[in-house]
């Protein structure tokens, strides 16, 4: 069985209170009764020590929770206090005492009192607005409105739209590429275009994930089309920049990761300027140079021959150094290769023999 301190790291992150809170989960049953009642509510997710300590007045007890008790007492005007798994009520009517050092925008005295505690104290706090019936998140630093579930279908379904717009376009240029490295022909600006629509894909499909921790159940039509159109993506980011990044031999899965990040650290504008794609390969960002040729490791097209893993890649690559070496080698040559062995290696001819 789970203590407290077990949970702690998961519950009190931005995610996992979005799933908490999600349509049809009892705190957030509890949490429309008091918007439909049109009443305030100041509502701690977490009854540790840290906690207690800001805690003045009010009133202590060890209830299980239910979304009609946390209404009848959020009619009170202080705040209530749930067990940190939410499945007890603690207090009721607790005037909560944070540092005022603590910074805040907020101008209402709920909400101010809500995002220093919950800056204080590490735990998730929401206050519900009794004048404009809106419902703020305060955790890890961040503020976040719920909002309703209908909003969020039409936002997530528009942005379905758009990604699979991103989608088609993706394919077209990672097609382009494909051919192009097959038949030397690939250059610097074949190798960016696939990078800034894979990343274009991502961002809108981290977008969709939002949306669907707090839809919650309602989100499973969303969730199934969202995996279709994301695909490997996640894996093919990786793939591109292990066959460009300019390094001495493999790169590292340090140096991958780093240049992914890199890549996600841009903003929207940097992202479409080829240039900043270039340099963070290592390769010259100037605009004469987009169109200089590049020859790829051989990573992308070994990702395409089905069960050929990662470290089975490197050796080849390590052996054979590019993708126009190892599309020439011989069944032989290829099973002379250290840890492949005579049926990888005929597996392996005969699946580049196919994307040929």
């Amino acid at each position: 069985m789970s203590t407290t301190t077990d949970i702690l790291p998961d519950v009190h992150t931005m995610r996992d209170t979005l799933q908490r809170l999600a349509p049809g989960t009892p705190l957030r049953d509890g949490l429309d009764r008091i918007v439909r009642g049109h009443t305030g509510a100041l509502i701690v997710l977490g009854d540790e020590e840290n906690v207690t300590s800001i805690c003045d007045g009010g009133f202590e007890f060890d209830v299980t929770f239910a979304a009609t008790r946390l209404r009848e007492l959020c009619k009170m005007d202080g705040a209530v206090v749930l067990s940190s798994d939410g499945e007890r009520i603690k207090r009721a009517n607790v005037q909560l005492i944070p540092s005022p050092s603590w910074p805040t925008q907020e101008s209402g005295t709920r909400h101010r009192s809500a995002e220093r505690t919950a800056l204080q104290t590490g735990v998730p706090v929401i206050a519900v607005s009794e004048s404009q019936n809106t419902i703020t998140l305060y955790v890890e630093g961040m503020s976040h409105i719920l909002e309703e579930p209908s909003t969020l279908l039409n936002r997530a379904n528009q942005a379905l739209g758009t990604m699979e717009r991103y989608r088609d376009r993706l394919d077209q240029v990672n097609t382009r590429l494909h051919m192009a490295e097959l038949h030397n022909y690939a250059t610097v600006i074949d190798v960016v275009s696939v990078i800034q629509r894979e990343e274009m894909l991502r961002r809108v499909g981290e977008t969709i994930d939002t949306n669907v921790l707090e839809l919650g159940r309602e989100a499973k039509q969303i969730k199934i089309q969202l995996t279709e159109l994301r695909g490997d993506n996640d894996r093919e980011r990786g793939y591109i920049i292990a066959d460009y990044l300019v390094t001495d031999g493999i790169p590292a899965d340090e140096a991958i990761t780093e240049a992914l990040e890199a890549v996600s650290g841009l903003d929207d504008k940097s992202l479409m300027k080829p240039s900043n794609i270039a340099r963070i390969l290592g390769l010259p960002p100037t605009e004469e140079a987009l169109d200089e040729p590049v020859i790829p490791r051989g990573y992308r097209t070994l990702n395409r021959v089905p069960r050929v893993q990662k470290f089975l890649m490197d050796k080849l690559v390590g052996e054979f150094g590019n993708l126009h070496a190892l599309t020439s080698a011989s069944v032989e040559e290829i099973s002379a290769v250290d840890g492949v062995g005579s049926l990888w290696a005929r597996h392996i001819t005969d699946g580049l023999a196919r994307l040929t």
